[in-house]
């Protein structure tokens, strides 16, 4: 099978959902599998009718009739937002989204106590905040570690007395150390878990071997391989494995290793929500992003020149690419440039995951360092191409699958139509 693994190069938000919209308009998919993050995930799809859907738990791929989604158990899953996402794609046309969902019996819960922990602990950051969602991911999976036998799972929805019991402890435990929590008492939300137990198919690990026989698959990465909980820019990082590992760790499992081909997906512009290092950082570029507001958990979304030192670094910590998909070519211009080295610095050194000092240390010398703007290249595909060593495979001038071009994709299938 031609499986294709989908990561994002940057901070995120280099247009991965319109990404994995086009593979899976251009090829028989059975499944996108999502393999990391979770609710906070904002995939941005836009079909050549006009309908649009930001996805957040189903994987990209929906619109096309008959492409499934597997939640792996590395995703954080949140039924009650689920729920209201499913609404969203009936309304736009979609009504079967659920009915072509499974999801893995061992994936963590987001509750509404996690959501409510994860705002209180930014809140009291200040003017010191990491950036966050605000939809309590990385608080669910703190907690699973901290408590990895009783922090609630997808199984536990089927079990109403093992579900009150872990969201009661859950409750306490948040409670005792940051005071109340701006969420509903144990037993209002119950039965939103049960109807997802009813309505969802939840299996096991077992599952997605049969998946990944029965046809191609696309495996979806969330945010960006810079914000990696071990190789970004810590503290301004995810609480999730960005790279490439969680999807080659399921192909494994399934017998399928090194199956797969890996797509690095990179904007012409590198960009980044809230705060952290941006070294490229630019003001004066003429972008707006109306797809990502501000808002008060992630804070300002922010732009820069197309930052090859950065991207060096993620292909380096993610173990390579086969190719890449180059989006937002519609915004290269003159004013746009590309950095190939910052002051001083040609390269960043990657080390061994888990250093997060190592990491910290990197965050201080990325907020002082300044980079070295090269003019506008007469061809952006080839100066990406030649800055970091990978060919470029897709293209993207446009939110359409209709406006990818490449290797990865052809004529007839651009031009089927849209769900």
């Amino acid at each position: 099978m031609n499986h294709v693994m989908v990561v994002d190069l940057g901070y995120g938000d280099a247009g991965k959902g319109t990404v994995v919209d086009a593979l899976c308009a251009t090829r028989p998919v059975h499944t996108v599998v999502r393999f990391n993050g979770g609710a906070q995930a904002a995939h941005n799809v836009v079909l050549r009718d006009g309908r649009q859907h930001t996805f957040a738990q189903f994987g990209a791929g929906t619109f096309r009739p008959g492409v499934r989604t597997h939640l792996a158990r590395h995703v954080v899953v949140d039924p009650l937002a689920l729920a209201a996402e499913a609404d969203h794609l009936t309304a736009v046309g979609v009504p079967d989204a659920l009915d072509r969902l499974t999801v893995d019996s061992e994936a963590l819960l987001a509750t509404p106590y996690h959501r409510a922990a994860n705002r209180a602990r930014e809140t009291a950051r200040g003017a010191d905040r990491h950036g966050s969602c605000g939809l309590g991911v990385g608080e669910a999976v703190a907690y699973g570690l901290a408590h990895p036998d009783e922090a609630p799972r997808v199984a536990d929805c089927r079990e109403p007395a093992v579900l009150r019991r872990r969201l009661a402890a859950l409750r306490d435990r948040l409670t005792a150390e940051l005071g109340p929590l701006d969420a509903p008492p144990v037993d209002d939300s119950l039965p939103a878990y049960a109807a997802f137990a009813d309505r969802v198919a939840i299996v096991d690990r077992s599952w997605l071997a049969g998946a990944l026989r029965a046809g191609t698959c696309v495996f979806e990465g969330a945010q960006g391989v810079l914000l990696d909980e071990w190789h970004g820019f810590h503290p301004y990082t995810t609480w999730s494995t960005t790279t490439f590992a969680n999807a080659e760790t399921l192909l494994a499992e399934a017998g399928m290793a090194g199956t797969a081909q890996r797509l690095g997906v990179l904007r012409v512009t590198t960009t980044r929500h809230g705060p952290g290092p941006l070294v490229t950082e630019d003001p004066a570029l003429p972008f707006t992003d109306p797809r990502n507001p501000t808002n008060p958990w992630q804070g300002r979304f922010r732009f820069g020149h197309f930052d090859a030192v950065a991207h060096r670094y993620a292909l380096a910590v993610a173990g390579g690419v086969d190719g890449l998909a180059l989006t937002h070519l519609d915004l290269a211009g003159p004013r746009l440039r590309m950095c190939r080295r910052y002051v001083g610095v040609d390269r960043l050194d990657s080390g061994p995951p888990g250093d997060l000092e190592r990491q910290a240390a990197l965050t201080g010398r990325l907020m002082r360092a300044r980079p070295v703007l090269e003019s506008a290249p007469g061809d952006w595909v080839a100066a990406v191409e030649e800055a970091l060593g990978v060919p470029v495979l897709l293209t993207s001038r446009g939110p359409t699958a209709e406006e990818k071009e490449g290797p990865l994709v052809n004529a007839f299938c651009r031009g089927r139509a849209p769900a």
